[in-house]
């Protein structure tokens, strides 16, 4: 791109008149206008020393300048702050009082002047990683007629949960997002990968005091009509996720009560808007499968004097979730987590057991309405292996 510059007209501090009593004007020439760079990659960081060098080591290998990736380091008490200046610059790093994850991008945004000075700004978390060329596609695939984009979420290995999540997050974008980027009622842009365009950035609120800011983030562009959210499925990005089952227990009820937050704060399912059509078919889609498979199957077999019902339908639903599990680990060439396949139909009755609950604690006693939007990861993070 091409540097210009701009003239303006300045009358003369004295002036002279011809003859046609017309000013007589110099030029002035003015400091040329820089053009922004395309994208920055902004990640916040609360003692996440385990991690967080793979992470922008990875960010490196995949296309991103260390001059252009910033790190925001939340009042961390442990080497955070350190490894990061010693991957990117140590101009880019900057440390801030306690703040939690959405004021702490806020801060840092300000800060580096990220919004004057790129086109879009990139947000990851401290704990993933990125395909080769994950940035070049990327950037290549971008469009400035959308608000937000977000790329697709792998599972990085691990043990059992781990292999949980393939199935979900492959369910999940390989049918519920695509389907979302159809329709235009993509209902989360995930932290591991989402990008904002610059004015975008700006006019959001990432320090909404909710569970889940990038949830409340995606709402509130549905909500102000700042545009629509690219699906770019070619650029993918790596999370880790929890060991162990009372971590995760601990990540999806953060997850499901921040949800509930938005549905309360946004009032979803009350706007004439294609999202609240969605979010509200999702839900009622967790009660059908709960009054289902706990409440009418019960009745039925009651009444029936009989437990074949119960037996069929759980052999019925275990069949059809092994298909999806084995569809879902041929195409993600991860075969290890067939043998998890006990594990996974758990997991997946305790994410509905901990949705019902989020929903009776925020939407029916009122509790949870605000967060403090801090998080903590002592004890949860792991070395992982390299990419």
């Amino acid at each position: 791109m091409s540097t210009h510059t701009s003239t303006t007209l300045v009358p003369d501090a004295e002036l002279s008149f011809d003859e046609a009593s017309i000013p007589v004007v110099r030029r002035v020439e003015t400091r040329p206008r820089q053009p922004r760079a395309t994208m920055a990659l902004l990640i916040s960081a609360h003692n996440e020393q385990l991690v967080l060098e793979q992470t922008l080591r990875s960010a490196i290998r995949a296309g991103m300048r260390p001059e252009h990736i910033y790190v925001v380091d939340d009042n961390s008490d442990d080497a955070t702050s350190k490894i990061a200046k010693a991957v990117i610059p140590p101009n880019n790093v900057m440390k801030v009082s306690r703040s939690g994850k959405g004021l702490a991008l806020t801060k840092a945004a300000k800060r580096f002047g990220l919004t004057e000075r790129y086109r879009w700004i990139h947000i990851a978390d401290a704990d993933g990683g990125f395909s080769p060329n994950y940035f070049p596609i990327f950037r290549s695939k971008l469009r400035t007629k959308y608000a937000a984009a977000t790329g697709y979420v792998r599972s990085l290995p691990g043990g059992t949960v781990s292999q949980y999540r393939v199935f979900e997050y492959t369910i999940g974008q390989e049918i519920h997002r695509r389907f979302q980027a159809m329709t235009h009622t993509v209902t989360v842009i995930p932290g591991p990968t989402s990008c904002f365009r610059a004015d975008v950035f700006d006019k959001v609120n990432f320090a909404n005091h909710s569970f889940t800011e990038d949830f409340d983030v995606t709402i509130q562009i549905h909500r102000m009509n700042l545009g629509r959210i690219q699906f770019i499925p070619q650029a993918m990005a790596y999370t880790q996720d929890p060991q162990h089952l009372s971590d995760f227990i601990k990540q999806i009820t953060r997850w499901n009560r921040g949800i509930m937050q938005s549905f309360l704060r946004h009032r979803i399912g009350r706007h004439n808007q294609r999202v609240d059509a969605y979010l509200t078919y999702q839900l009622l889609q967790n009660f059908l499968f709960f009054a289902s498979y706990f409440i009418m199957v019960p009745y039925v077999a009651i009444m029936q004097h009989s437990l074949n019902v119960v037996a069929l339908t759980f052999m019925y639903d275990v069949a059809v979730l092994f298909s999806l599990v084995f569809l879902t680990a041929a195409r993600n060439g991860r075969w290890d987590i067939l043998s998890a396949f006990p594990q996974i139909y758990l997991y997946r009755m305790i994410a509905l057991f901990v949705f019902m609950r989020a929903f009776f604690d925020v939407v029916v006693l009122r509790k949870f309405r605000i967060a403090s939007g801090s998080w903590a990861t002592e004890g949860r993070r792991y070395k992982q292996a390299v990419l």
